[in-house]
């Protein structure tokens, strides 16, 4: 009897803990599903407001006047003023990937933060702290989250994976206040995080501001190196890069990446 006492009390136990995993589960998963509709909804106005932005009226102005003019740079110039940390806007074509870029001193406060600095998992598209997104001679980092719920922030940059994904989106678009910008792809590799005690390694994430040609090309030759198909397109020293970062989960602190030059 008391044997069979104790198998019952094991049992309820069980199935107690069992109950109360489920419940966790369901709550994480409902929470998520809000988080995601929460932050698309976010978007969703903010791109609507751009949409519906007037245009130039004017059709004989110049090309500098009609930029003056455009939606999305009224956008970002309205944007800036209520935060002075958003930098311009990314978009690559038919993919998730149209938002605002922001970039503050600390690189991890928009990991966890939206574009209003509203406390957000999917944070925002964020630049690197010591990148400047002017400076010619350069490679700028722009990071952003790959939500495993959904392929909204940098998701799609795992699609890049495909190379007929990429033959399809080869170009990324940077606006500022100064105007639009075109970076076409010319490299696409996945890496990691490495520990301080690794040597021989290349970390992508050094290469900010290019002082030498030597330096320049020996980011060039390790992104070839790595690259996960031929693309057949590179970059000379002068040539200002991007390089977009988001998690890969095939391996630990595994980043994807994906490397553009701008088109002048």
């Amino acid at each position: 009897m008391k044997e069979e006492r104790t198998k019952g009390t094991i049992k309820k136990l069980i199935m107690i803990i069992l109950f109360i995993i489920c419940i966790t589960c369901l709550i994480y998963i409902i929470q998520n599903i809000s988080y995601s509709k929460q932050n698309k909804e976010i978007y969703s106005k903010l791109h609507k407001y751009i949409e519906n932005k007037p245009e130039t009226e004017q059709e004989n102005v110049n090309n500098e006047e009609q930029e003056e003019k455009n939606g999305l740079i009224e956008t970002i110039k309205e944007l800036k003023q209520e935060n002075e940390d958003i930098e311009g806007w990314i978009q690559i074509e038919n993919t998730n990937i149209n938002y605002p870029l922001l970039q503050t001193t600390n690189n991890d406060y928009y990991l966890t933060h939206n574009y209003k600095k509203e406390k957000n998992k999917y944070g925002s598209i964020c630049i690197n702290s010591n990148c400047n997104i002017n400076n010619e001679n350069s490679n700028v980092i722009i990071y952003g989250h790959k939500m495993m719920q959904d392929d909204q922030m940098f998701g799609d940059l795992h699609k890049y994976k495909n190379q007929s994904f990429y033959k399809e989106h080869p170009i990324i678009k940077i606006t500022t206040e100064e105007g639009e910008r075109e970076y076409e792809i010319i490299y696409v590799f996945k890496s990691r995080i490495y520990y301080q005690d690794e040597t021989n390694v290349f970390r992508y994430y050094n290469y900010k501001n290019f002082n030498s040609e030597d330096e320049f090309n020996e980011y060039i030759n390790n992104c070839q190196k790595a690259q996960l198909y031929n693309i057949g397109k590179t970059a000379k020293y002068g040539e200002q890069l991007i390089s977009l970062v988001t998690c890969e989960y095939s391996q630990e602190n595994g980043r994807m990446v994906v490397v553009a030059k701008r088109i002048k």
